[in-house]
Parts: C-alpha cells; structure tokens; sequence
C-alpha cells in the first residue's frame, strides 16, 4: 500500500468509526424526545400517575443518552480540518451554511429547553413545562435535518457554482440544498428509522420489568402500569414507525438508482445488465467476483425498487463503471466501490431493521388483551400497592413467555441496522466524496502525516471505548431499578413567584432527577 493510499485509508476508518458511534446516539435521541413529550402530554390532560412515572423514567434515560450524543458529536466537526482539510476548502461554503444553521437554530431549540425542562419540575406550569420538552424534540429533528442536507448535498450536489478563479464550490440556492428530494426522502427515512430504534428500546426495557412482573420479582404496581403503558406504545410506535422506514427506503432507493446508479447496482452485486433484475436475498461465495454459484433470488424485485416496473431493465456494475470511466475519466474499476460491503451491508440493514418491525407486530397482536388480571391491594397506607398477577385463562401461554424474550433480544436490532445503513450509504458512493465533483482520494489533509492520523485514530477509539462502557453502565444503573413511584406528581400548578416572595436564595434548583 503506498502513502497517498495509507493516508486516505485511515482517515476514512477514523472519519467512519467515530460517525458510527456518534450515531448510535442520535436516532435514540430523537426519538426518545417525542416519546417522553407524548407522555408528559398524556399525564397533563388525564393526570394518570402511570403517565408521569413513565415520563420521569424514560426522560432520565433520555438525558443520559443525550449528553453522550453531544460529547461524540464534537469531535464530527474537528474532523473536516484534521482529516479533510481539502474538501472543507472545497465546500465549506455550501457544505457550512446547513451545519451553521443546525448550530444556531437547532441548538438553539435543544439546549434552551432542555433546561427548562430538567430544571423547571416544580417551577413552572404543567402546560409551559410539557411545552419545553416537546420544543425540545422538535430542535432533535431539525438538527438532524439540517445535518441530512449536507450529507444529501454530498450524495446530489445542487444550488452551486463551482468558482473558475478559487475552483470551490459556492453557494447560490439554499433553499434547494434544504429542499432537494434526496434531503427530503434521507430524511423521511432517517426520521422514522429513528423511532423504530426507541420504539425497540423502549419495548426492550419495558419488556425486562413486565417479565420481572411475571415471574413475581416485582409486586408494585405502579411501577408495573407504568411499564405496560410504556410497552404499549413502543410496540405502536414501532409498527407505525416500521412502515414508514419501509415505504420510505423503497422511495430513497428509487431516488439514488436515478441519481448513483452504481451504488444500487452494488447493493445487489448485479454485474451484468438484467431485464428484468432479481433482487438477491442471499449469496453463498465471493459477491466482489461476479454472481455466485449458490443464491436466492426474488425474479423482478429490483426492477421493481428502481422503477415501479417488475420487467423494467437495470444497469450493471460494469456497464455502470464503463459509463462513468468515459464521463469524469480513469479506468472503469477505479469507479467500482466496496461490492462485498455493500452487497451485505445492505442486506443487513434490512434484515435487521425489519424484524424489529416484525417483532413489534407479534407483540402488538400479542398483548391486544389484557394477558394479567391484576389485583391490587394495600398492606398499609404508607406502603406502595402491590401488584398480584395471576394468568388469564384466554392467554397464550407460549407466546406469551416468548414476546418477553423476543422485546428484549430484539432491542438493539435498529441500531445494527441504522450502522449499516450508513455503512452502505457511504461504502457505494464511493470513491466520490462529492458525488460528480471531488474524489475522496482529493479530499483529506495532505499537511497531516500517516503517523499523526494512526495516533489519533488509536486515541480516539480508544476513548469511544471507554464512553461505550460508560454509556451501557449509565444505562443499565438507571434503567434496571425502573420507574421512581415513591416520587409523587405536582397536586397543582406551582405559582409562579419573584425572589422578593421569601424564597430561600440558597435553596437548590428542583433538579428532574
């Protein structure tokens, strides 16, 4: 491996594990904002204790899970001049004004109002405090929708000049950077992706506590209302969710097989030109070779992802490279990316983010009765009620003792997906960095040496590690106890009062938790 090669390898594998790790954090993020939002809004209007301890639960984990999201997202901005000093020059003036707007605008929204929120318990109104939370859930998807933006400039440059005097890319059209269809379908489909992943974390840990329930290793029964609740509309929540990622990811793959048509003719490892194309579900051999002796294939399916048409034809990887080769020049192999990633990366991202759409709708089927008749009873008046379980005679036993099992092993399948998603996103869109305009060979810090960036790649995932352990100990600490049910909801608005009203200036700040 020569120098050139080594510098953009490694810049990659950083640039690629720290986006990965980052964005484990985001999708939960997201999605955990609207959750707990959805459940302060309910508690408000009914004013059912089992809406508040859920509220509580779920927003201490979201905090958590929050914090270390920003902590591994600064280091994404660090990298464009570390790494990539030569496509910053490139496109810093398009590629920033998205990324300055998520800072000033998106920010703006989360870390305001999270601090109202986390702060504002028994300080301000139940109505105004339920509004911050849901302020701060819209700041998480503006945020990462301004961040898809410039990701889908980079995968369909639009609203630009390149300028002949600086040879850089400049700005002319915002609102077709923000509004572009690649930005809107990335989006649709990031987005709901994203609540599939809390809705899967959700049902998981809510799935752990029922089956503690279960097995009689939790009586109380507030704890326990509050978890069915929980798992009640992360089960929901995923099935709307899974569809929508479903409906969304056939549309953004119509999207790239007109925009990068060898990035969807990689995902299927197809090297010759077919009509009509198989989609292959499975291959048994070497994909990067050619096709394999061993495979299963759905006649017409890809045919039908690339243009609603079971008999329409789709390019192959070779004519596709001939193309490209004869339009920006080379040799056809150098425009043919990673086939073995993305062929599986693809694959796995479906399968993964599928069943858990899979398993949320046996869950859903599943608990459409009620599969415990409970009983509570008070053993004294300071005492929390218990919860008696007892089996419903109608229940099925088999599914029953299986959904538990099948919510909490299945909790972690969107994040797998969401990374290969990823993965497969930018392993195919290779070896552009900009798609039609920069190559990521012409990309990265030509200042910055092979044993700098080996340095920091080493430092770096190292120090992920260690937050890795951090995050599933803060995790699991809060997560295991479950609810607080001893902690009793505000009886009443609090009244909103100055300094000169007697209030002890060195009492603390009510703190969420």
């Amino acid at each position: 491996m020569d120098l050139a090669v080594a510098h953009e390898t490694v810049a990659r594998w950083q640039f690629g594990i720290t986006t990965v790790y980052h964005f484990l954090f985001v999708p939960l993020t997201i999605s955990l904002a609207a959750t707990v939002a959805g459940l302060e809004t309910a508690w408000v209007r009914t004013g059912k204790e089992k809406y508040f301890h859920a509220t509580k639960f779920w927003g201490k984990l979201f905090l958590i899970n929050i914090a270390m999201g920003v902590v591994t997202g600064i280091v994404q901005e660090f990298q464009f001049g570390m790494n990539w000093s030569d496509y910053s020059r490139f496109v810093g003036d398009v590629f920033g004004a998205p990324l300055a707007m998520e800072a000033l605008i998106a920010f703006f929204f989360e870390s305001t109002f999270i601090g109202l929120w986390i702060f504002g318990w028994d300080r301000l109104p139940k109505k105004i405090h339920c509004a911050c939370i849901w302020m701060v859930a819209l700041g998480t998807v503006l945020s990462a929708y301004f961040i898809l933006a410039a990701n889908s400039w980079m995968q369909h440059p639009v609203g630009y000049r390149v300028d002949p005097a600086t040879h850089k890319a400049q700005l002319t059209d915002i609102a077709r950077v923000l509004f572009q269809n690649t930005t809107l379908v990335q989006a649709f489909h990031t987005l709901t992706a994203a609540f599939l992943t809390g809705a899967a974390f959700v049902v998981g840990i809510a799935s752990y506590h029922l089956w503690r329930a279960k097995r009689g290793k939790e009586t109380d029964g507030r704890k326990t209302a509050a978890m069915r609740t929980s798992l009640r509309v992360g089960l929901a929540m995923a099935v709307v969710a899974g569809l929508g990622t479903a409906v969304s990811g056939d549309t953004l793959a119509k999207v790239m097989f007109e925009q990068q048509p060898m990035k969807m003719a990689a995902a299927e490892a197809l090297w010759d030109t077919q009509s009509p194309a198989p989609f292959s579900i499975f291959a048994v051999g070497d994909v990067s070779r050619g096709h394999n002796s061993v495979e299963l294939e759905i006649p017409g399916i890809l045919s039908f992802l690339a243009h609603s048409d079971f008999s329409s034809s789709v390019p192959g990887i070779n004519d596709t490279a001939a193309a490209e080769a004869a339009k920006y020049g080379g040799q056809p192999q150098d425009y043919i990316p990673n086939i073995f990633v993305t062929y599986w990366g693809f694959r796995l991202m479906i399968g993964f983010g599928m069943t858990s759409f899979v398993a949320a709708l046996i869950g859903l089927w599943t608990t459409r009765r009620r599969f415990w008749l409970a009983e509570e009873y008070r053993t004294g008046e300071e005492e929390p009620p218990r919860l008696m379980l007892t089996k419903n005679a109608e229940m099925n036993t088999y599914f029953t003792r299986w959904s538990w099992r099948i919510g909490i092993f299945t909790m972690g399948f969107p994040l797998i997906a969401n990374s290969f998603g990823w993965i497969f996103t930018e392993m195919g869109r290779q070896p552009w960095v900009v798609f039609g305009l920069m190559k990521t060979a012409n990309a990265s810090s030509p200042s910055v040496g092979v044993g700098l960036q080996t340095g920091s790649l080493i430092t770096l995932t190292a120090l992920y590690a260690i937050l890795a352990v951090v995050e599933v100990r803060l995790l699991v600490k809060y997560a295991k106890p479950g609810p607080d049910t001893s902690e009793r909801p505000p009886a009443k608005d609090p009244v909103l009062r100055g300094p000169s009203d007697g209030d002890d200036a060195d009492k603390p700040l009510a703190f969420a938790y």
